[in-house]
């Protein structure tokens, strides 16, 4: 896609910071962190979310996401990350190609990834557990 950043990245016409790259995938420091060491895994062939991407190209970002977030808790002498994906406007996704976001967790750090919690009425999580299971 001519207009998508990340295919301008996966292309090297815009430069990034990279930590990890494949045949596949791509992963590069996000210019706007929630945290420091903030990064981004996008597969390189362009697919605008999860729902739209090939079997093989979710399986080499998932397996990149790990590896980057093993490397990210080794540099950093912790374990915690949070690992994102925004899927569509309504849900915050701002690029439209498919990434993960991976943000290293630090104690005392300012960031609140937060929402509020729901209770299902009588016999409504069984009405939407069967909407669900109809179209799996």
């Amino acid at each position: 896609m001519e207009e998508c950043v990340f295919c301008k990245i996966v292309d090297g016409k815009i430069p990034s910071a990279k930590v990890y790259e494949d045949s596949k995938v791509i992963s590069f420091l996000d210019i706007l962190p929630a945290n420091k060491g903030h990064c981004l895994v996008v597969p390189k062939k362009h697919a605008q979310n999860l729902l739209d991407m090939g079997e093989d190209d979710l399986i080499a970002t998932m397996k990149a996401a790990k590896k980057v977030a093993r490397a990210l808790s080794l540099s950093f002498g912790n374990g915690s990350f949070n690992i994102v994906m925004n899927n569509g406007k309504e849900a915050g996704q701002v690029v439209n190609h498919a990434h993960i976001h991976l943000i290293p967790r630090f104690q005392k750090d300012r960031l609140r990834i937060k929402w509020s919690h729901l209770k299902y009425e009588e016999n409504e999580m069984k009405e939407y557990a069967e909407k669900v299971k109809k179209f799996i």
